[in-house]
C-alpha cells in the first residue's frame, strides 16, 4: 500500500484522483491539500482524508506526495518534501524558470518524477516517434496534428511539443518546428517539423504524428477518451515512485517498470 498526500484535491483531476484511489487495493490518500480549504465547507467533497489549505500543515504519515495543483505551489511542497524524505510526483505544468531550477535541485535530495503528460499512452507515443524518427530519416516529412476541447488557451499542446521533441532527438539534427504555412511561400524543407493545433467541443485530447514518405504514410496516433487516463497515470508513477532515491524520473521508467527493458531499449 502506498499512502499519499495528494496537493489539489479538490481540484478536476483531485477528484478524478480521489475516487480512484477510493476504488484501488494499492493506493491509500493519506491527507489533501488545497487553498480552498480556507474558505470552510468543501471537506464533504474529500470526505474520506482530512483536508488541509497548506501543506506545511499536515501531520500525517504518507510515502509519495502527488500534485496537481498550480505550478506556483511548488517551492512549498519541495520544501515539505525535502524537510521529511518524500518523493514527489509533479503533474502540473508551465513552472517557470525559477521553478524548474527548485525542482532540479530538489532532485539531488528526494525522488522527483515529472512528465509532461501523465498518459501511460502518450509517453510510449513518445518513444515510439522517437524510433520512427530514427529509423525513417529525413526521407519522410513529419507533421503533428494536435486536437483539444474549446477552453484550453495555449497551443500547440505541451504534448504536441513533446512529441516534436521526440521526433527532433529521434533524427538527432536540428529541426525547426513550423506552427503556420500562411506566410510562407516555399517549398517544405526537410529540416521542419510542422505542428498543427484544433480547438473544439469537449475533446479531451486527441494527437497524431504523420511521417509522409514517398508514395507511403506512417501514422502514430493517440485518443484520450476522458481525463481518468491522466489520473491513473499519476497515480501508477505514485506507485512507483515509493521508496526511490534521490534523483530525476519520468514516465518513461514507469514504462520500463512495468514492460521490462526490453520495450524501451
Amino acid at each position: 500500500m502506498t499512502d499519499i498526500i495528494l496537493c489539489g484535491a479538490c481540484g478536476r483531476m483531485g477528484r478524478v484522483i480521489t475516487a480512484l484511489a477510493a476504488e484501488s487495493d494499492s493506493i491509500r490518500i493519506a491527507a489533501g491539500v488545497d487553498p480552498v480549504a480556507a474558505k470552510g465547507g468543501i471537506s464533504a467533497a474529500c470526505s474520506d482524508y482530512p483536508l488541509y489549505a497548506d501543506i506545511s500543515e499536515v501531520t500525517e504519515t504518507a510515502d509519495v506526495i502527488v500534485e496537481f495543483s498550480h505550478h506556483s505551489g511548488i517551492g512549498d511542497i519541495l520544501t515539505y518534501a525535502v524537510a521529511r524524505s518524500l518523493p514527489v510526483v509533479v503533474c502540473a505544468t508551465g513552472h517557470t524558470d525559477d521553478e524548474l531550477a527548485a525542482i532540479a535541485a530538489a532532485s539531488e535530495k528526494i525522488a522527483v518524477f515529472k512528465s509532461g503528460n501523465m498518459s501511460l499512452g502518450i509517453n510510449l507515443l513518445c518513444e515510439l516517434v522517437r524510433r520512427a524518427a530514427r529509423a525513417l530519416g529525413e526521407d519522410f516529412d513529419i507533421e503533428i496534428l494536435e486536437r483539444h476541447h474549446n477552453k484550453k488557451l495555449d497551443a500547440p499542446s505541451g504534448t504536441a511539443l513533446m512529441l516534436a521533441d521526440a521526433a527532433r532527438e529521434g533524427r538527432d539534427s536540428d529541426c525547426d518546428y513550423v506552427y503556420e504555412r500562411r506566410s510562407r511561400r516555399a517549398p517544405r524543407e526537410k529540416s521542419e517539423i510542422g505542428i498543427s493545433a484544433m480547438r473544439g467541443g469537449n475533446i479531451v485530447g486527441m494527437h497524431d504524428v504523420m511521417f509522409a514518405g514517398q508514395d507511403e504514410t506512417l501514422t502514430l496516433s493517440h485518443t484520450a477518451q476522458s481525463r481518468d487516463v491522466f489520473a491513473r497515470g499519476a497515480l501508477r508513477a505514485a506507485s512507483f515512485m515509493h521508496g526511490k532515491p534521490a534523483g530525476r524520473y519520468d514516465m518513461s521508467d514507469v514504462i520500463k517498470g512495468d514492460a521490462g527493458d526490453a520495450l524501451l531499449s
